[in-house]
């Protein structure tokens, strides 16, 4: 059951969904999701280092992105084609009967501004900051300021808690991630 604003506060107060810093909520509460803002911190992939990646056979993409910190006041420029990893300013953290899904804001999607390209879905028993996968599907570069409302989360109540978390799983990859952490999936190759 997808969770409404009165159920979003609600599960604020009592503690079941936690959001650090703890959001403006007349600002940014929608009808059924909250909006948080983007972090300082962008993972650019370096194109000219490798020809491609293999995500089975290479630890590279480790090699291939560079963080950035963007200062408060500075901005980063999202030029037409590219994507960047990124993360949001807050730090969420889920229950085991919630889960979360992260959706793109329209004023941005009208300049062309995607938050994600296939990984919407916040398991339940998630922490962390939240990564997104901007991309600029425009033709005109656009400024983006840490700070700024650049997404929406919207909840849905689970009928039953899962068995294991998020966070218990020997899979959790990006359990706790504080900065857009490049692709683990070599991991899975093993």
């Amino acid at each position: 059951m997808l969770l409404t604003d009165l159920d979003i506060k609600k599960a604020l107060r009592k503690g079941e969904i936690k959001i650090l810093p703890k959001p403006k909520l007349k600002e940014a509460m929608g009808s059924c999701s909250i909006d948080l803002r983007l972090g300082h911190s962008f993972r650019v992939f370096e194109l000219s280092k490798y020809s491609f990646i293999d995500p089975y056979h290479d630890n590279k993409n480790v090699e291939i992105t560079r963080e950035y910190y963007i200062r408060n006041g500075q901005y980063f420029m999202m030029h037409p084609g590219e994507f960047v990893l990124a993360t949001t300013l807050e730090t969420v953290a889920l229950p085991s009967d919630i889960c979360g899904r992260l959706e793109g804001r329209s004023s941005l999607g009208r300049l062309g501004i995607v938050v994600h390209s296939t990984a919407s879905l916040v398991d339940p028993g998630f922490s962390g900051k939240i990564v997104m996968e901007l991309g600029n599907l425009g033709r005109i570069p656009v400024a983006l300021y840490p700070g700024m409302r650049l997404c929406a989360l919207t909840f849905d109540r689970l009928a039953y808690p899962v068995s294991i978390p998020y966070g218990m799983k020997k899979t959790a990859k990006y359990f706790g991630q504080s900065t857009p952490v490049e692709s683990k999936i070599v991991q899975e190759a093993r």
